[in-house]
């Protein structure tokens, strides 16, 4: 199975005064296409950290990360972003939805963004709405939603551009046992009819478990638990 996404030695220091934080020491990890992969740990380890690395929210101290096969830091900034914004999801446990802003405009947001002309994106997103189970809320704003429509929402919004990974992180973090079971099933069943590949940060091993693979952070590394 190829990789969308691999991690060579990837180290991440941050500095806090005269004192060096070193949150991932060489790390190795890959994405594989199609897979859900979970990666878990105690809280301050790096999860959030390696998912940013990996998104290309942030820089690596040392070490590479590839986008299929090609090294990120040969590349020019704005391809990097060209990756970020179409071939990337994210999903956070924040949601970050524009409270002004209808259920169907917050998910067309990304080709908003861009100019493209509304009327044109209005049908994506209507289909992904649908698809999340929100087809009778999408005129809703964010305000009259509860907190498990507010990250259908999120989440539809992340799959606008046809991603070739979503990256979610913590995204049940906010919500009661029950709402976030569904959103962790919502997710796996968008993997199996999409089969877009899912990369998810969670506090609970228990839905690690139930990803494809499961990677687990310590002392700045990743272990697999579960392959």
């Amino acid at each position: 199975m190829s990789s969308v996404i691999e991690c060579r030695r990837l180290v991440k220091t941050y500095h806090d005064g005269s004192r060096e934080l070193r949150i991932l020491r060489a790390l190795d990890l890959d994405v594989r296409e199609g897979e859900i992969l979970a990666i878990s740990g105690p809280s301050g380890v790096g999860k959030s950290t390696l998912l940013h690395l990996m998104g290309t929210l942030d820089r690596p101290t040392a070490g590479e990360v590839l986008f299929r096969g090609e090294p990120l830091s040969k590349m020019r900034r704005q391809n990097v972003n060209r990756i970020r914004n179409a071939e990337i999801g994210f999903v956070f446990q924040f949601y970050h939805l524009l409270p002004e802003f209808t259920a169907l405009e917050n998910v067309m947001m990304p080709a908003l963004c861009k100019g493209a002309n509304r009327r044109a994106c209005t049908g994506r997103a209507k289909e992904l709405l649908e698809k999340v189970g929100l087809g009778e809320r999408m005129r809703h704003k964010p305000g009259m939603l509860s907190g498990g429509e507010q990250q259908r929402v999120a989440i539809a919004r992340a799959l606008y551009n046809e991603p070739s990974v979503v990256m979610a992180d913590e995204p049940t973090g906010n919500l009661d046992e029950r709402t976030g079971a569904g959103i962790v099933e919502l997710l796996w069943d968008l993997n199996r009819s999409l089969k877009t590949t899912m990369v998810l940060v969670t506090h609970d091993d228990a839905v690690a478990e139930g990803a494809d693979r499961w990677a687990y952070l310590h002392e700045g590394v990743a272990e697999i638990r579960k392959e």
